[in-house]
């Protein structure tokens, strides 16, 4: 599975030339942008590769690499916080992404300020769909799941960040230590519902398998 870095852009509004393509208008912003870092460390030394854009062409050049990478096809899960140009499209799709995410209701209000709004059909509220057992949290952070599922280093990832840096969210462009930020909440939350769903399937097929009369009997003789 490819962990791809993406961008994170800000809310637009609905362009005249098409009902599904959506426009950018930052009024800070005097022109394009991309920052790219790299060698942004992970858990156990990985590291990874960040891009934050405002170009929409430069996110669709990315969704095209993992489409390359995925043999043709995008993959289910995508790490990143990704904005294409239509963006509409994008949030109603049902095969070709499975969007991931922790404590959404501010996201989701946002996007119906704009006019837009997640396919309902394909979302996952990780809170609601794994807990961890080590806790006694009625609902479970980022933090915590990640914490457990991937590396403890990710127990940590929000301590950082404090009421100041989250007041520069509208910084145009967003200083590295918040594209930091962003990049490690995404590939958590990438990697944690992946390694998840990867336990669950595996539990069910072995379950299916052993329920199989005729199961053990291929290994017979």
């Amino acid at each position: 599975m490819v962990e791809e870095p993406a961008a994170k852009r800000h809310r637009g509004e609905t362009s005249n030339k098409s009902r599904n393509l959506i426009d950018i208008h930052v009024p800070s912003e005097k022109s394009e942008y991309t920052k790219m870092l790299k060698g942004v460390e992970l858990h156990s030394k990985e590291t990874r590769e960040i891009v934050c854009t405002s170009v929409p062409d430069k996110v669709h050049e990315v969704m095209s690499r993992l489409r390359m990478k995925g043999g043709g096809l995008y993959p289910s899960f995508i790490g990143g916080y990704v904005e294409p140009k239509r963006l509409k499209d994008f949030l109603q799709e049902e095969k070709l992404y499975t969007f991931v995410g922790f404590s959404i209701g501010g996201d989701k209000r946002m996007l119906d300020k704009s006019g837009l709004e997640m396919n309902p059909n394909n979302f996952i509220y990780m809170q609601r769909k794994w807990k961890d057992p080590k806790t006694d949290k009625y609902y479970d952070s980022l933090a915590d799941v990640a914490g457990g599922v991937i590396h403890p280093f990710y127990n940590g990832m929000k301590k950082k960040m404090d009421r100041a840096h989250h007041k520069l969210w509208g910084t145009i462009p967003l200083p590295d230590n918040l594209i930091t930020y962003v990049g490690i909440d995404a590939y958590a939350t990438y990697k944690s519902w992946k390694t998840i769903d990867n336990i669950v399937i595996g539990w069910d097929i072995s379950k299916e398998q052993e329920a199989d009369p005729y199961y053990h009997c291929n290994f017979a003789g």
